[in-house]
């Protein structure tokens, strides 16, 4: 593709079109694409089974992924010293419309006390627990969290509403309830996602290429490199090496068949031109592999320095993304200038059947590099006449979108709206709400040392945001005793008349600590319950120091302040090193400088757009903080490939015919392969949106749009018509802005 490249191939072909520079043995030629065509179809056949695997590497705890030293991780990680168990805690309800009866009460006792050793329960199920409006009921059972705790909260459901008295509504909630539906929300990754994505890039490349053949060598290449990068992430997750979530795994599918898929489309419209320009196709193979090498290792490089600035996070959901998804572009790009290669030089010109190419040297040299019609080539006439009405007109469009950036609500969502849809957890919790404290069931656990519990526990009785305190207690019945301003409650049957009462039951200790369990007054995933505990943990943090306050509300807190402080510090590095980047590619500031600020301005305007249509239009409860991170790593990592496409081709055509000429000429000649490439990324990434998680919701719109609008505005218009105003200049400091006259003009003469 490069402009004086051409120029001389063009020569050779006209002076000796029969006779190729150099032969290639036949051995080498049937060997070299056999290794490797056989190479990757063995990793495939290994790395395809592990698609049904990925759970049993995977985690969606949150507490997994937040950094050591938050007190909520601290705080997980000692629970197992004051209790017997690592269970996940249901909260089953039970409410009626009218107050249950003592006979119902007996029914949901009976019903409960059978559960014990059952499959999934791990420890002994509470006795039921009536609200004080009589009306509703709730217990707690511990599931297995080694088990499959989607299946077993499902069995625990059906179980208890066919012992359930009628007429009363049955619900499991609570934390395992919550982690069940995110199992069922990820649980289309392998099946549903996957085809949707594969469907979308066939249909794609199917009315692109009008051709059968050529879209499934394209897709074997995606979904071979697929298949081999998720065998490797899978060991390196096994060995405790990375750590892998269903998010991050939804992503790293999306991600590698998008890459994959647009760095093969660079290589094929390469492969297609050099077809034109010789008969033989190891020569075209060769060519094609040379001129597409440099634009693809730039534009994976870039976007895997992109990804691993996430290991900068403190969370460790953005940090082991980083290497993941570096991982899966490390294979993209492979099977792109390995796999797909010989696959097209097995086919040859069979590959575009019915529109195969045909040498003709001749028609490309009439060409001159260009194409002889098209919309590409009316666009680049409209931006030479009016490059900066146009530049100026398509700034301020954009910049009238990010306005609306401001009112993306990216400060966290409650855990109950976290999977779209129908759920029975957020039902249950809604319930529970209606009879019973907000928090129950999810309380704030704080960890103190045995000789100031009173005083802790004091503190957290007179909080407003807590209803009532309790302590671990392996003597109780319940595993916990009730803690009062005189101290720990005793349980069982009251003591006789006249006889002693019975002893308190003494806290369980451990390394010299205790536990205290707060019921919180609000939901335990609402702003006020975070309000609450943030205050809390403010006042025992001074009052007490040295006490831990942990539990699902201080997950999500600590999570949230992680996901703030990474985005901030992440995004300007993010900049930071793909301009760096940029300027070693392109040999220039100013260029690498104008490519940043376009790239930041449509992600702003992506930004924008989507905030508009998350408030307005789907009426989301707002976004994770790590939604605009996530989108700007994406967005700009890959948005600026297509940047890269179009100026590496825009510098080799200005050495060739000057700068304001070769933007054009760069333009019209990669529009329709970027453009492709862009469709393709595009709706590789909306197919996420198939996966009812928010999250990946609202990633799949941000960054499906953000890629339209860099391929069909910025890549298009904004870049070419600013560079196009800016002239030779615009290379600076390289040689190239003093407008030398171009090679081919001195050549002449």
């Amino acid at each position: 593709m490069h402009g004086v490249e051409t120029d001389q191939k063009v020569a050779a072909a006209r002076s000796e079109p029969s006779r190729p520079a150099r032969r290639v043995p036949t051995w080498v030629r049937v060997l070299a694409p056999a290794i490797l065509i056989v190479a990757w179809l063995a990793g495939a056949a290994v790395g395809g089974p592990y698609f049904g695997k990925v759970d049993e590497v995977s985690s969606n705890d949150q507490t997994s992924y937040l950094p050591e030293s938050a007190d909520a991780t601290q705080v997980q990680r000692m629970l197992s010293d004051f209790t017997d168990s690592d269970a996940i805690p249901a909260i089953v309800v039970f409410t009626g419309e009218t107050e249950l009866s003592e006979g119902e009460l007996a029914e949901i006792a009976d019903a409960l006390s059978e559960l014990s050793g059952e499959a999934g329960i791990d420890g002994e199920v509470s006795p039921p627990i009536p609200s004080e409006d009589g009306r509703a009921v709730q217990a707690f059972v511990p599931v297995d969290a080694e088990g499959e705790v989607g299946d077993a909260v499902a069995e625990l459901g059906e179980t208890l509403r066919a012992a359930a008295p009628a007429g009363t509504t049955v619900h499991v909630t609570g934390p395992a309830g919550f982690t069940a539906d995110l199992v069922a929300g990820f649980a289309g990754i392998d099946g549903l996602l996957l085809g949707v994505a594969l469907l979308a890039v066939l249909v794609i490349l199917v009315i692109v290429y009008r051709s059968f053949l050529l879209p499934i060598a394209v897709l074997s290449t995606s979904l071979f490199a697929l298949c081999v990068a998720l065998l490797t992430v899978w060991w390196l997750a096994k060995a405790g090496v990375l750590l892998l979530s269903g998010q991050t795994q939804g992503i790293l599918f999306i991600l590698v068949i998008g890459a994959a898929t647009d760095y093969s489309l660079l290589y094929v419209s390469r492969y297609r031109e050099e077809l034109r320009l010789t008969e033989d196709r190891w020569a075209a193979s060769m060519r094609a592999l040379r001129g597409s090498f440099e634009p693809i290792v730039a534009s994976g490089g870039t976007v895997i320095a992109g990804l691993l600035c996430l290991l900068l996070s403190d969370l460790k959901s953005n940090s082991t993304l980083g290497p993941v998804a570096s991982i899966g572009i490390v294979f993209a790009m492979l099977s792109a200038l390995t796999l797909l290669p010989a696959m097209l030089f097995v086919f040859g010109r069979a590959a575009f059947w019915p529109r195969r190419p045909t040498y003709e040297p001749e028609a490309v040299a009439a060409e001159n590099g260009m194409p002889a019609r098209g919309p590409w080539l009316r666009l680049t006439r409209q931006i030479a006449r009016r490059p900066r009405t146009i530049w100026v007109v398509t700034a301020l469009v954009l910049l009238a979108g990010a306005l609306g950036a401001t009112q993306l609500q990216a400060s966290g969502v409650p855990q109950s709206d976290l999977v779209l849809g129908e759920s029975e957890a957020r039902d249950g919790q809604r319930a529970l709400g209606e009879h019973f404290p907000g928090g129950s069931g999810s309380p704030v656990y704080v960890v103190t040392s045995e000789d100031r519990l009173q005083e802790t526990a004091d503190l957290m009785l007179e909080h407003a945001g807590i209803e009532s305190v309790s302590a671990a207690s392996a003597d109780s019945p319940s595993g916990t005793a009730a803690v009062t301003e005189d101290g720990l409650s005793g349980f069982g049957p009251p003591a006789a008349p006249g006889a002693p009462a019975p002893p308190a039951p003494e806290p369980t200790v451990a390394h010299g600590d205790v536990l205290l369990q707060g019921t919180l007054t609000a939901a335990a995933d609402s702003d006020e319950a975070a309000d609450a505990v943030r205050d809390l943990r403010s006042q025992l943090h001074e009052q007490v120091p040295g006490t831990l306050v942990g539990g699902v509300t201080a997950t999500a807190i600590d999570t949230n302040d992680a996901s703030i402080h990474d985005r901030t510090l992440i995004i300007p590095v993010v900049l930071a090193v793909i301009l760096v980047i940029l300027m070693l590619l392109l040999r220039s500031i100013l260029a690498p400088v104008l490519l940043i600020l376009t790239t930041v301005l449509s992600f702003g305007t992506a930004l924008g757009v989507a905030a508009l249509v998350f408030n307005g239009v789907f009426e989301f409860p707002g976004a994770d903080p790590a939604v605009p991170l996530y989108g700007f790593v994406f967005l700009v990592a890959l948005g600026i490939d297509y940047n890269i496409f179009l100026m590496t081709r825009v510098r080799e055509e200005s050495l060739a015919h000057g700068t304001r000429e070769g933007i054009l000429r760069g333009l019209a000649i990669t529009g329709g392969v970027i453009t492709s490439a862009g469709l393709v990324l595009a709706a590789t990434f909306a197919a996420l949106s198939v996966i009812p998680i928010l999250f990946l919701v609202q990633i799949a719109f941000i960054v499906a749009f953000g890629v339209l609008l860099d391929t069909f505005v910025v890549r298009s218009l904004l870049v070419p018509a600013l560079a196009t105003d800016i002239g030779p200049a615009i290379w600076w400091p390289s040689r190239l802005r003093a407008a030398p006259t171009p090679r081919h003009r001195r050549a002449r003469r």
